[in-house]
Formats: C-alpha cells, structure tokens, sequence
C-alpha cells in the first residue's frame, strides 16, 4: 500500500481525479495530513465513500511512537516503529528561536563513524520522504508544539538516501503544506562529495552541514572510512563549489574528542582549512556512548580550541548547547538498547 504522508499535492491530485472524484478533493485530504492526522476517522469533511477508499488504497500513521525518554533540560527522545516494524529514533529540543526536531533518514547506518551508536547494527533500509514527516506529526501531535527547525542528523546519512531527502525537503517547504522555511531545515552529511555538488545545483536555501571531526586526513581516515573515497581536499572543493552555488553558509560539526581530536594542533589544521571561507564551525561536545572508548573533551580544552579558531583565524565559531545528556540522546543509543 502506497503511503499517505509520501505523496505531494500534485501526486495526490492524479490519484483524486483518477478515481472519479472532484480534484479540489485533492486539497482537502492533504490538508487533512498536513494537520498530522493519524487515523482516517479523523476526516470528516470527505465523503464516506471517499474516505474509505482512501483507507482501502493508502497506509496513514507511518511512525507510531513505541517508548520515550525526557530529560531535565526538557529535551525528549522518542523511539517510533515504522509500518514494517523497524524502529528509528527522533529527538525533541527546545531553543530560544523555537522547537526542533532531529530525525532520521535511514533506519541503521552504514558510514562506519567508529564514535557513532546508529552505525553498530549497519543500514537496514532508506525511510521515505513520508516517514521522515511521520516523524514530524508524531511529536508535534505529542508535544502539542509546532515543530520551528528540523535537523536531519539522527540515525543514517541524508545524502545515501538522497532522492527521498530531497523529496522531505520539498514537502516540508512547501506553501501549501507545513511551509517550512527552507533555512530553518539543517543537512548533516559526513561528506559524500557527488552528493554535495548534486545537492548544490538544487540551489535550496537549506543549511547544509558537514561532519568533519578532524582536518587531519590520516588521523580522520581512522574514525571516518568514508574519508577513503572522499579525501579531505575533495570535500572542501565540493563545499567551495556548494557555496558559489547557493551563497550559503556552510557549517563544519566538529565533535570533540579527548586525546582524539582536540590538541592546539588539530585546531591549528582546522584553522588553516577554514580561513577565509564562508562557513562557521559548531563545536559537539561528544556524548559518551557505552560501546565506544571516547570521552568528550574538557571545557578548559573546548574552550581553548575555540579561541584559536576564533582569534588565530576569524573563523566563526560557536560550541553548541549540550541538550539531553542525562537521556543519552546521542542518535542511535535508544534503538540500540531495544534492538
């Protein structure tokens, strides 16, 4: 069965008009979606007959939420299960500048990021364009909150699954549906530099984010494989080329690791790489994960590395608000104690 939440206005107006029905139907029904609608007994402005065949040709809530976890600082982590029974994560923040969400785009991960939890179990499949808004429904209609900025950095790569990425982007952006701004949607990629030229022409008003973690290529080659096949000098080119494209900022999430990646030297080489570009650098605090042996680095040692890229090389650098810690809401974590 074909789902709901997968499908745009356009699409959904062939199908209307396709079985007999008046095309401003159409409207009518994706606003009935858009409103995150979990059941098809909620419609009732629609014909009986319509909303039954809809029920008999369409699935509707695709991300049922199985388990939570809340955190003091009000963040909360959910668990959802998929139609198929696969189960996936999103999380839940509270900023100044509104609600956000960090949702997944494949259930698993096969990146190999060796201070990853969504890595451990490998990728078992892409999530649909529908089922990344199922998540957004899901914890709007939980929350009571309208969901303000959506992150797509929770279990999986974006750009691996990049057709359906796209088509989220276009559904969650459009006027007619939840219309989203296009800068209040973040991209998070390790670096898959033909998607990120792919992604350039798109020429969308997204912020797209790279994971880089180290500027060192031997030493990021180490926790990154994804390195191999795209070298540090090939994704900066990549993000030049991004830039002159959308004149976007570009940001660099760099996770700091204690005795990793976070010595004076490796500010210095992330420093010299950056300078000069349009790009600002976030620096993670990383969160500790029971299968790994890291440990995040120290304020005294985030605070230092901050100052060189600020004062040494005017690159624009903040360290981002540590935000359900005591939940351990690091992407993977949860869906890996059920599994």
């Amino acid at each position: 069965m074909k789902d709901l939440r997968n499908i745009s206005l356009a699409e959904l107006e062939a199908y209307i008009i396709g079985i007999g029905e008046k095309k401003f139907r159409a409207k009518q029904v994706f606003d009935w979606v858009t409103k995150g609608i979990a059941t098809f007994d909620a419609i009732h402005n629609l014909p009986q007959g319509l909303v039954k065949r809809l029920e008999e040709d369409f699935i509707l809530d695709n991300y049922k939420i199985v388990d939570q976890l809340a955190s003091e600082d009000g963040t909360l982590k959910v668990l959802g299960a998929l139609y198929d029974g696969n189960i996936v994560e999103s999380v839940f923040m509270t900023y100044k500048h509104g609600h956000s969400l960090c949702i997944s785009t494949q259930v698993g991960c096969k990146m190999k990021c060796s201070f990853c939890a969504s890595t451990l179990n490998g990728v078992v499949r892409n999530l649909s364009a529908g089922e990344m808004m199922g998540q957004i429904f899901a914890l709007q209609n939980l929350t009571g909150k309208r969901i303000d900025n959506v992150v797509l950095m929770g279990s999986g790569e974006p750009l691996d699954n990049y057709d359906e990425t796209l088509k989220f982007i276009r559904l969650a952006t459009f006027e007619k549906g939840l219309n989203l701004s296009g800068r209040s949607i973040t991209l998070s990629t390790c670096g898959l530099t033909d998607k990120i030229r792919r992604l350039a022409e798109e020429k969308l008003q997204i912020t797209l984010a790279i994971s880089l973690h180290n500027a060192i290529e031997s030493e990021r080659l180490e926790i990154m494989p994804v390195t191999q096949k795209n070298s540090i000098q090939d994704l900066m080119r990549a993000v030049d080329y991004y830039i002159s494209m959308t004149n976007r900022r570009v940001t660099f999430e760099y996770a700091l690791i204690q005795g990793v990646n976070d010595s004076e030297k490796h500010a210095h080489e992330l420093g010299c790489l950056l300078k000069g570009k349009l790009v600002h650098v976030n620096l993670i605090p990383i969160n500790a994960v029971q299968e790994f042996n890291f440990h995040p680095s120290t304020n005294y040692q985030i605070n230092g590395f901050k100052k060189i890229l600020l004062d040494k090389y005017k690159v624009n650098t903040t360290v981002r608000r540590e935000l359900g810690s005591d939940i351990n809401a690091a992407c993977g974590q949860l869906r890996n104690k059920h599994l």
